[in-house]
């Protein structure tokens, strides 16, 4: 008999017990696994930073790089989210949860983090403890099954940050002049990499030696920005040497498959960040060539220049690693403000090894199909992360505002405590 749910209402999901978010697409491929579809299951954690959290958080994101109270929350309230939503699972009697998802909602000066999941069972019915949970969905899964790997654990790792006044005003010299701006540089690569090493201590904690599927999202925060890694700890056979250093990946999970069929393992995510700016004779020089029809010579040397010191650093990142190749790069590139370019470049280091490839020959069609979505909304919903694409102007602008925005809300504080609160204490 299943116990009790420990959902914190007091309600019963056994009730929806045959509600599935799994598509047929999905359903068609866990046949093929021998599994079957469950119910949807749901975990939530609402939570507030308070009053002393706020102001050492503002103060933090004034001095620049990460604010340890606003990650600890954000991941903590994920964390905590998830949990539930596996213990959700459990009282269902699943034997795992794919298609995980996490998100972050406002809810006035309060901060929900919501998990979601589709319950799967083993084809004989029989209750069971969850074995693994999983970012995948069920046509990912697929892949990833019978690319070698094993599924373990849903894992992250994140990090919220902020460049802070320090940050602003050196990077505002900096950027008088033409070139990178280090500053600027320095802390997104240094961000990005502290999330990577996050969500690897999470896989390694999991006993996995490898994270697969990561997704990227940047969502600015109170006036700062968490960089978070959503992906899936997994075991490999041909990876049992990187047990103590976890393997990372953001290939697709079909991308993946074909790899390992050709006898490629994935050995890291690797990232190259470069920040340039024009600078004042660059900027006057490219706005009078502009004047003119004509290439803008200054302006294309400039993002030229760019893309090359992150790519560069891409590779630099995959020769540590011992890496063949690097795959399915991208490059992000969005504005900063005030004349400055980020260049992002992404991909999925890889290494041919000798006698890996998958279990079927060939990758059946239903777990490449993408479902079509049937419904659409007309303005993006409150508070939902943002991908790569979707966010650069807003996570930029909201990069450099923040710490301005800190300032004002701490003015306005001390002016309230001095015009209002003191006097009312002498009276008393």
């Amino acid at each position: 008999m299943n116990r009790a749910t420990p959902n914190v209402s007091g309600y019963d999901p056994r009730s929806h017990s045959r509600v599935s978010g799994l598509s047929g697409n999905e359903i068609f491929c866990l046949q093929k696994m021998g599994l079957s579809p469950g119910n949807l299951c749901v975990g939530n954690s609402v939570y507030a930073l308070g009053i002393k959290g706020s102001l050492t958080a503002g103060l933090n994101i004034l001095v620049g790089g990460e604010i340890p109270e606003v990650t600890g929350l954000i991941h903590d309230g994920r964390v905590n989210a998830i949990s539930r939503m596996l213990k959700e699972a459990e009282a269902c009697g699943g034997y795992g949860v794919t298609g995980v998802t996490t998100e972050l909602i406002n809810h006035a000066s309060n901060i929900e983090f919501l998990s979601i999941g589709s319950l799967i069972h083993r084809s004989s019915g029989e209750s069971e403890k969850v074995a693994f949970s999983t970012s995948a969905d069920a046509q990912e899964l697929y892949c990833q099954v019978d690319a070698g790997f094993r599924p373990v654990h849903y894992v992250l790792g994140n990090v919220a940050y902020s460049i802070g006044v320090g940050g602003n005003i050196g990077g505002f010299f900096r950027s008088l002049a033409r070139g990178e701006v280090r500053e600027y540089s320095e802390i997104f690569d240094q961000t990005r990499h502290l999330a990577l090493e996050r969500i690897t201590r999470e896989a390694r904690q999991c006993k996995a030696n490898a994270v697969v599927g990561i997704n990227t999202t940047i969502t600015p925060f109170m006036g700062a920005q968490e960089m978070l890694l959503l992906g899936t700890a997994s075991n490999h056979p041909a990876l049992a040497a990187y047990a103590q250093n976890p393997v990372t990946s953001d290939m697709t999970n079909e991308e993946m498959w074909n790899m390992i069929n050709i006898g490629y393992l994935p050995l890291r995510l690797v990232m190259g960040v470069s920040v340039y700016s024009l600078g004042i004779v660059g900027g006057l020089k490219s706005i009078l060539q502009s004047m003119v029809r004509g290439e803008v010579t200054p302006l294309t040397s400039l993002l030229y220049e760019a893309r090359e010191k992150a790519l560069d650093r891409v590779q630099r990142d995959a020769d540590r690693c011992g890496a063949d190749h690097v795959v399915g790069v991208k490059i992000h590139v969005y504005q900063l403000g005030g004349g400055l370019i980020e260049f992002l470049a992404i991909g999925t280091a890889v290494k041919k090894m000798e006698g890996v490839t998958t279990r079927s020959p060939v990758l059946i069609p239903q777990a490449i199909i993408r479902d079509r979505d049937t419904f659409f909304e007309g303005v993006p919903q409150r508070g939902r992360s943002m991908d790569l694409g979707e966010s650069r102007k807003a996570s930029a602008s909201s990069t450099q505002g923040g710490p301005i925005a800190i300032i004002v809300t701490l003015a306005m504080f001390v002016f309230f405590l001095f015009n209002f609160i003191m006097p009312l204490l002498r009276h008393h």
